[in-house]
């Protein structure tokens, strides 16, 4: 295991991030399981380029340790996910979100998925870090997902799953090789509208091209994810659950609905359902927030499923386009 070497990609794209990216890095460079090299992946920000580029300068200079890299694909964090596969030197990738530190162990317990040669991908838990300080008392935990997080119904333990979570993940460098990359179209681009499961249909492709291959969680490889305040609101959760359903609609369309909304269907029927007799159970016993929780999962799974509808009208009408194209499109040099 020891001798396993990871690549760690963290897309970033503005300077009001600064600190957070160096956290980042460095919870990266004190891993107990030292990691080959760091790509950070610029996306379409040259003054961000150049002052990351000063910074880690005499670090790539010595060690090779950090580099800093133009996303080289259009806008997104897709594309700048590709630019870091293509100039990664691990045999593994693995990915790092730039608002987020990585616990000690994190690469370790990564590696030690890998055993298996028939893993092709391993993930972790991601915890909230709130701005201010707790979780508001509306916010259901089967929505974490609503904030980049590990949700409740997710597996515990070390289980095989159908997608890992972008953010905090990992692939053997051939899995990429066989499946292609980041699908671009998907995802997000920057602040825009808050889309994503570029992952889960990355997994799915990855699944169809390796039928054998074998996708992991191991909720010990953990990672704690900065929440600011503006997510902390209600009108962010439902604009970002209404871009959840956006962005399943263009999965259905890449996959098929029957993989590309296999694990939802169980979410939909019996976790959220149960979050709801919870909140209103806390609601008659007089705890805090139960209704305003029971409220959001209603009006969460409303957005989604109208965003799903939206979404699924404009792939019918050739309105919503996205590309998987090959990873050489990507390969991008170090600054």
């Amino acid at each position: 295991m020891s001798d396993r070497a990871f690549s760690v990609v963290i897309c970033v794209y503005t300077e009001d991030r600064w600190e957070d990216i160096l956290a980042a890095v460095d919870s990266v460079r004190a891993q107990s399981l030292p990691a080959l090299e760091t790509l950070l992946v610029v996306d379409h920000n040259p003054a961000l380029l150049e002052r990351l580029g000063k910074e880690y300068k005499e670090s790539a200079a010595e060690r090779e340790e950090v580099r800093v890299l133009a996303n080289a694909g259009p806008r997104g964090l897709s594309a700048g996910r590709n630019t870091g596969i293509a100039a990664a030197r691990g045999e593994f990738v693995a990915f790092l979100d730039d608002d987020a530190v990585a616990e000690r162990d994190w690469l370790r317990y990564f590696a030690e998925g890998y055993d298996d040669r028939s893993v092709m991908a391993v993930g972790g838990r991601t915890m909230a870090a709130w701005a201010s300080g707790r979780r508001p008392v509306w916010f259901p935990e089967e929505f974490d997902w609503v904030v980049g997080c590990t949700y409740r119904g997710l597996p515990h333990g070390k289980v095989r799953v159908r997608n890992v979570l972008g953010g905090n993940a990992s692939f053997r460098r051939s899995a990429f090789d066989a499946s292609g990359g980041f699908a671009t179209g998907i995802g997000r681009d920057g602040d825009k509208r808050p889309l994503g499961c570029e992952e889960t249909e990355l997994c799915i492709r990855l699944a169809e091209a390796l039928p054998d291959a074998v996708l992991l969680i191991d909720d010990r490889a953990v990672i704690h994810h900065k929440v600011p305040a503006v997510r902390e609101r209600f009108g962010y959760f439902r604009t970002r659950a209404y871009a959840e359903g956006l962005s399943k609609a263009l999965v259905a369309r890449s996959v098929g609905a029957a993989k590309g909304l296999e694990s939802e269907r169980r979410y939909t029927t019996r976790v959220l359902p149960a979050g709801v007799v919870r909140g209103l159970r806390d609601m008659v016993l007089g705890r805090r927030g139960g209704a305003g929780r029971a409220g959001a999962i209603v009006t969460g799974v409303a957005a989604a499923a109208g965003g799903y509808v939206v979404g699924s009208i404009r792939a019918r009408r050739g309105g919503a386009t996205f590309s998987s194209g090959p990873l050489a499109e990507s390969r991008g040099e170090p600054e």
